[in-house]
C-alpha cells in the first residue's frame, strides 16, 4: 500500500488481483452505463474556489452522522458480495471502518452473515435491507439486525425492478461462480485470491443460507432470490418496517423531490440521494445533479446523505458544498478491499480523508460545518 496515491491506484490493483467476474460486478453499471459515467463526470464539472492567506491550522474533519460522532463525513455504503472480493470481506471492511471511526453498512446480499460480523467486531454497524416478497423472512432479518445491535437500518428503495448489468450477464456472474474454461484459467492465475476466499467463513449469501427452508443448495437459493424482488413494494411497506424496527431508519435511493418529501412522512431520520451507483435506471440523472434541489426541499427536515461517484476528498467537498451532511462510498472502498483486504479499505478511507483535509486547507476552511457553496468557484 506504500505507493498507492489515489483510489484509481486501488482500482487497478483490484483489477489485477481479483477474477474478472467479481471485479466487473463492482466496477460496472447497467445498460449503456450513461448514469454510471454521469455520476463521475458531473462531480468533476464542479469547480472549487481556491483561497489564500487564511489561517487553516485548525482543520478538523470530525462531524456527526445521525447524531453520532464520526471522525469524518464518510460512510462505507452497502456493497454486495464483498466476501468474494476478499475472504471474509465484510468483516475486514467493517473493522477498517470502525478503526477509522466511521460507519460501515452491511448489505443484505453479503457473503458474511449479520451474526458473523457482529461476533467479529467491537461496535455496532449499520444494516442495509432489501424488502422481498417473503415478508416473514424480512421480518426475521430485521429481528436479527436488532439482536446484533445494528445501530441503523438502511432501507434500499430503488430495486423493485432490477436494471440489467450487461457485463454480469457476459461473465455468467453467480455465487458460487458459473464455471467455464476461461474462468478456471482466470481463477488459477490469482492463487492469493483463491486462498483467501477459501479461508473465509462462507462463499455464498450468509444472511440467506440456513435461514430459508428449501434453499440449502445454490440452485434452489438462486431460484428463490430471482423470484423475490417485489414490484408491489410501496410506501405502506415502509410503515410496516417502521413498526418492527425500533432504531434509526435511512431510506437509500431517493432521486426525486416528490419522493424526498414522501420520505419525511415515514419518520425516517435520513435519506440517501442515490441512483444505486448507476446500476439501476440508466439515463437517470447523476446523484450530484439532483442533490441541491432535494436539499433545498427537505434539508431542514431530514438529514440528507449523498451517494454516487465519490472517488476523492475533492468529491466529498463538492457534495458537502451542495448540502449533503455526509457521503457514502461504495466502489472506492471495494477497490481497496480487492486490492489489499482490510489494509486496502483502510488505505481508501485514509486517502479520501487526506484529500479532504488538503482541499479544505486550499479552500480556506477549518471545519466541516464551514463547508457550503462559498467553497465553489462561481
Amino acid at each position: 500500500m506504500k505507493h498507492i496515491t489515489c483510489i484509481e491506484d486501488l482500482r487497478r490493483l483490484h483489477q489485477r488481483r481479483v477474477p474478472k467476474a467479481f471485479f466487473d460486478y463492482t466496477d460496472r453499471g447497467s445498460y449503456s452505463e450513461q448514469t454510471l459515467r454521469a455520476n463521475h463526470d458531473d462531480l468533476q464539472e464542479i469547480k472549487l474556489r481556491q483561497r489564500i492567506l487564511v489561517d487553516v491550522s485548525r482543520r478538523d474533519l470530525s462531524t456527526t452522522i445521525l447524531g453520532e460522532p464520526s471522525t469524518m463525513p464518510l460512510i462505507l455504503a452497502p456493497v454486495g458480495l464483498l466476501g468474494m472480493q476478499h475472504g471474509d470481506g465484510e468483516i475486514h471492511a467493517c473493522r477498517a471502518a470502525q478503526a477509522a471511526g466511521i460507519p460501515f453498512t452491511q448489505s443484505t446480499m453479503s457473503i458474511c452473515s449479520i451474526e458473523d460480523i457482529a461476533t467479529s467486531v467491537d461496535k455496532p454497524f449499520w444494516f442495509q435491507l432489501y424488502v422481498m416478497k417473503d415478508r416473514g423472512f424480512i421480518k426475521s432479518l430485521i429481528e436479527r439486525a436488532i439482536a446484533a445491535k445494528c445501530s441503523a437500518l438502511v432501507l434500499t428503495v430503488d430495486l423493485q425492478v432490477i436494471g440489467q448489468r450487461h457485463q454480469d450477464v457476459k461473465n455468467g456472474m453467480t455465487v458460487p461462480p458459473e464455471w467455464s474454461l476461461s474462468k478456471l484459467f482466470d481463477f488459477a492465475s490469482k492463487p492469493a485470491w483463491v486462498a483467501g476466499v477459501l479461508r473465509g467463513k462462507r462463499r455464498t449469501f450468509g444472511n440467506l443460507v440456513g435461514h430459508l427452508k428449501g434453499t440449502e443448495d445454490i440452485t434452489a437459493l438462486s431460484t428463490w432470490i430471482n423470484s423475490q424482488f417485489d414490484t408491489s413494494l410501496n410506501w405502506k411497506d415502509v410503515e410496516w418496517i417502521r413498526s418492527i424496527w425500533p432504531g434509526k431508519l435511512i431510506l437509500k435511493g431517493i432521486l426525486d423531490v416528490e419522493d424526498a418529501e414522501e420520505a419525511i412522512k415515514t419518520g425516517a431520520q435520513a435519506l440517501v440521494v442515490s441512483n444505486h451507483g448507476g446500476r439501476q435506471l440508466d439515463g437517470a440523472p447523476s446523484s450530484i445533479e439532483v442533490l441541491p434541489e432535494i436539499v433545498d426541499a427537505v434539508g431542514s427536515k431530514i438529514e440528507v446523505l449523498f451517494d454516487g461517484g465519490i472517488r476523492s476528498g475533492q468529491d466529498v467537498m463538492r457534495a458537502l458544498a451542495l448540502g449533503a451532511k455526509s457521503c457514502m462510498i461504495g466502489r472506492a472502498y471495494a477497490y481497496g478491499l480487492g486490492a489489499g483486504g482490510q489494509a486496502g479499505v483502510a488505505k481508501a478511507i485514509e486517502t479520501i480523508a487526506k484529500e479532504l483535509t488538503t482541499t479544505m486547507g486550499l479552500c480556506g476552511v477549518n471545519t466541516i460545518a464551514e463547508i457550503d457553496d462559498h467553497v465553489l468557484a462561481a
